[in-house]
């Protein structure tokens, strides 16, 4: 059954303080039996056990185990020849403290792939049975005592019905009455199995043993067979001998006194509401002897045990196996019961690491913040840039030539042109109530957008109002209404959904009739205006250029015509403000109508001084109006031609925009670019600083919460190697610890970090309502679930990396704690 070939053994080899722990040994095993291996401490007995059972490797020589080889094999392997043919009997017991003795017993069944719930529990309660444990098979294992534990231990080693025993020094922790108790049983399983045992009680050995082998020094000194037949002398000082005591005084028919002495004992005895209460009166200390006591009174003599003394002892555990069941090497966890095992765990710690879970509440916290603070610093969102629509393109020029502008704009690629960057400053006008009037002015909201035309807004696009029916009505995209939501002015006047921008008035000058008036709101995620193609020079004309315009802005061409005295407007969207007093309207290009004041020193069809694209305008009527205006009226095109000569730059809005962009820089030889992308690499170069400062600041922090999780798991883990170490004695595989701990990482990270995870992100999406930091962070299902993940890997990567390192070394050296 066991066949040991030159089996050789070092510790510290080649050191100077090297032990040769075995040495070149040589054994067989028969089927049945008891074995024991007697010999000094330090000889080698535990370790060739420890071999002989897998928990440790040899230097040289085979190990067979029912013909199978164990030596130089891999460690999953030899764990499965262990656990499907070796029970093993500890001096420490091993057993999982926290755990009940019914599931210490259990796992022994599930490892050999047992998993009928009515199967394990006929087995474990039998041997339960046998050893004497049944009534506590429900108590934590670290509320028994030492014998009742090394009984927990006998049970676990023998209720998967092994061929093979090991025990190591069973009895050496225990008083001489649970010793004998012990060496019954493990006689009685050795007349059916091949036990193996360790011990320094040589009176035991000889007494029990079948075989003795004796050890010194790592070497055989002699191995024979006991036919010993003589009792064992071996007095149990738990039992008291009632008829070995010298005197016995007889108080009363009910309460006798045994004593060795003829002193007279003082004390007091008092019954009262059935219980008995005893008083010493000399030094004497009173012990209560119950059914929980390891003390127990005999009414004889001593004597030795007998051999017939332990015929009397059987296990018959054969007799309730189910047969059919076919045993195999097998996991214990499932993907629900290592989830609902991890949980468990964690919910049953102890009060010091419960407490200690706080710090995995706190770095939850810690990087979620960090996460939400990273991720919008690098975030590039198109609010962030975008001031106007995202489909134009840029031609960067100091001075537009009027030629070359109506060249592009007759080019069939391009949809149309614009003078300038199309950016400009609008205001939306709130006259509902009269406390909106400020000094008697109307509180505006202003705004800065992009304008647009509105033949490029598709229906799709649409979510509040409704389609234009006339020139002057006009879309807004939603970006611009969002930020003008989180205005104050916007709170403060009540102008705070979406459904109350509609119908509103956008102020484009003093003539009514020019100004445009809200139908829809627009998704086309670009800050823009929508108009009507035919309202593009009068708005560009009198709405205010946003000062952060790298062109020459509008308010450059508003201050010329202060300094000459001059205003133009195109006359047919301003005839209800004039009366035609001569000649006729302005219909052909530089041809311009005046104020009738100014007829004596402007004649009629005669060119005046002042330019437009190098060109004199001709006065071709003169006109009279109510409110005295000295205005210029001009048709479209002359407006045009003034705007684009006034201007730098032109914003272009392609059919292509890859294929106009490289017409433009190829065929043109324009300094083109795309305005989105330039706006978002402008955008980047100044954040560079910005950004490096916060990934550092919050990279700092992340990094102290992920240390911080380190420290702590592995604090936690190093006051359970001990653990580990008795799982993977008894046989549980590599691959099961790594599940158990996956499991309870899974748990603490939902119970403990989550929650931290989640109140950071309710406190920081209350804080985004707060404008001048609103951008500080992004709170979405994604940052949440990214910290989530990123704290789960990263608590499964420093959890697991110690369980690694540690399951590496043989069971022997985990036990021994090599790695504290």
């Amino acid at each position: 059954m066991i066949k040991l070939v030159k089996v050789d053994k070092y510790f510290n080899k080649h050191k100077r303080n090297k032990i040769h722990v075995i040495n070149n040994t040589s054994l067989e095993f028969d089927n049945t039996g008891l074995v024991s291996l007697l010999g000094p401490s330090g000889s080698g007995k535990t370790t060739l056990l420890n071999v002989i059972g897998g928990l440790d490797k040899v230097g040289r020589g085979k190990i067979y185990i029912n013909g199978k080889k164990i030596t130089w094999r891999s460690q999953n392997y030899i764990d499965k020849v262990r656990n499907l043919n070796i029970g093993y009997i500890f001096q420490d017991y091993k057993l999982v403290e926290d755990e009940s003795v019914y599931n210490n017993v259990a796992l022994s069944l599930k490892l050999i792939g047992i998993k009928d719930k009515k199967e394990i529990r006929k087995r474990v309660l039998y041997v339960l049975d046998k050893v004497g444990m049944l009534r506590y098979k429900n108590r934590p294992c670290n509320m028994l005592s030492g014998g009742e534990r090394q009984r927990v231990g006998i049970a676990r080693a023998i209720v998967k019905n092994p061929n093979i025993i090991i025990a190591d020094e069973p009895t050496g922790n225990l008083d001489s009455k649970n010793s004998v108790e012990i060496m019954n049983i493990i006689k009685a399983i050795s007349k059916e199995k091949l036990v193996i045992l360790v011990t320094h009680e040589k009176n035991l050995a000889k007494f029990y043993s079948s075989r003795i082998i004796e050890i010194e020094d790592g070497k055989i000194v002699n191995d024979y067979i006991n036919n010993n037949e003589e009792d064992l002398d071996y007095e149990i000082v738990n039992n008291l001998y009632l008829k070995d005591y010298k005197y016995l005084y007889k108080i009363n028919d009910s309460i006798n006194m045994y004593t060795n002495t003829e002193d007279k004992i003082n004390i007091d005895i008092v019954v009262s509401n059935n219980n008995i209460y005893i008083k010493s009166k000399d030094i004497h200390k009173i012990e209560v002897i119950d059914d929980e006591s390891n003390i127990e009174m005999i009414n004889d003599h001593y004597k030795n045990v007998s051999k017939k003394d332990i015929e009397i002892y059987n296990f018959n555990y054969k007799n309730i196996i189910n047969e059919p069941k076919k045993i195999k090497y097998s996991s214990i966890f499932n993907p629900i019961t290592f989830i609902t095992n991890g949980f468990n765990k964690v919910l049953n710690y102890s009060l010091v690491k419960k407490l200690l879970l706080i710090g995995f509440f706190l770095s939850g916290i810690f990087i979620m913040y960090s996460v939400s603070t990273i991720k919008a610093t690098l975030t590039i969102r198109d609010k962030d840039f975008v001031t106007i629509n995202k489909n134009y393109i840029t031609v960067v020029s100091k001075k537009n030539k009027v030629e070359d502008f109506i060249k592009i704009e007759n080019d069939p690629d391009i949809e149309y042109v614009i003078p300038t960057n199309s950016e400009l400053t609008a205001n939306i006008r709130i006259d509902d109530f009269y406390q909106f009037y400020q000094d008697g002015n109307m509180i505006n909201l202003s705004f800065t957008s992009s304008i647009a035309d509105i033949k490029t807004v598709t229906l799709d696009e649409i979510i509040y109002g409704r389609t234009p029916y006339s020139n002057n009505e006009v879309f807004i995209d939603k970006i611009i209404i969002d930020k003008l939501k989180k205005e104050e002015t916007s709170k403060m006047t009540g102008v705070i959904n979406y459904e109350d921008y509609l119908n509103r008035t956008i102020v484009v000058d003093e003539n009514p009739n020019n100004n445009l008036k809200i139908v829809g709101i627009v998704d086309t995620k670009s800050p823009s205006l929508y108009i009507d193609r035919s309202m593009f020079y009068n708005v560009l004309l009198h709405l205010k250029k946003n000062s952060s315009d790298e062109s020459f802005g509008l308010t450059a061409i508003y201050e010329e015509e202060v300094a000459s005295n001059k205003k133009y407007e195109i006359y047919k969207l301003n005839q209800n403000r004039y009366t035609l007093k001569e000649g006729r309207e302005p219909v052909n290009d530089y041809e311009v109508i005046v104020d009738i004041s100014n007829k004596n020193n402007m004649k009629l069809n005669k060119e005046i001084n002042t330019k437009i694209n190098d060109r004199k305008l001709v006065v071709v009527g003169y006109y009279d109006s109510k409110e005295n205006l000295d205005i210029y009226f001009v048709n479209e095109n002359t407006l045009k031609y003034y705007l684009i000569t006034k201007k730098q730059n032109i914003s272009i809005y392609p059919k292509e925009k890859e294929k106009v962009l490289n017409k433009l820089k190829n065929e043109y030889k324009l300094n083109a670019r795309d305005s989105y992308i330039y706006s978002k690499e402008k955008l980047i170069k100044e954040r560079k600083g910005t950004v490096k400062a916060t990934i550092i600041s919050s990279g700092i922090i992340l990094i102290i919460s992920l240390i911080e999780i380190l420290l702590m798991t592995r604090s936690s883990f190093l006051s359970r190697i001990k653990e580990v170490g008795i799982y993977r004695a008894i046989g549980v595989k590599k691959k099961d610890i790594y599940i158990m701990f996956s499991g309870e990482i899974i748990a603490i990270t939902l119970l403990c970090a989550t929650p931290g995870i989640i109140l950071c992100a309710y406190i920081l999406s209350i804080l985004k309502q707060i404008s001048y930091i609103s951008d500080m962070f992004i709170i979405n299902g994604e940052t949440i679930i990214f910290s989530l993940i990123l704290v789960l890997l990263f608590n499964l990567l420093v959890g697991l990396i110690p369980v690694f390192v540690t399951i590496r070394k043989r069971p022997a050296e985990i036990l021994a704690r090599t790695d504290i």
